[in-house]
């Protein structure tokens, strides 16, 4: 008889968790970047260097992101996948939601 080989996705951060972490990190830098490459021009409008705009929204982005990850953390000491997911769904306007 054969055997069934199902692949459960974990729902937790924990067993692979230097997985998970360079993954954050790594959505974390995105985040940056997205937030940050759709103000260029927009800080001219208002009389802020390119530099100092593309900064301060990559910096904001990357800020709601942290405060969702930290406030999922707080609820039960663990982060599940659904709300890693959902703290970066928080600052993509694209995502379907």
């Amino acid at each position: 008889m054969a055997k069934a080989h199902i692949e459960i996705e974990p729902t937790h951060v924990g067993g692979g968790a230097i997985a998970s972490i360079n993954n954050i990190v790594a959505r974390i830098v995105a985040v940056f970047a997205a937030s940050g490459l759709s103000v260029i021009g927009a800080g001219a409008v208002v009389g802020i260097s390119t530099a100092k705009a593309v900064i301060l929204a990559g910096t904001l982005g990357v800020a709601t992101v942290v405060e969702k990850l930290a406030r999922g953390f707080l609820d039960d000491g663990k982060l599940t996948v659904d709300e890693i997911n959902a703290a970066f769904s928080a600052v993509d306007k694209k995502s379907a939601k």
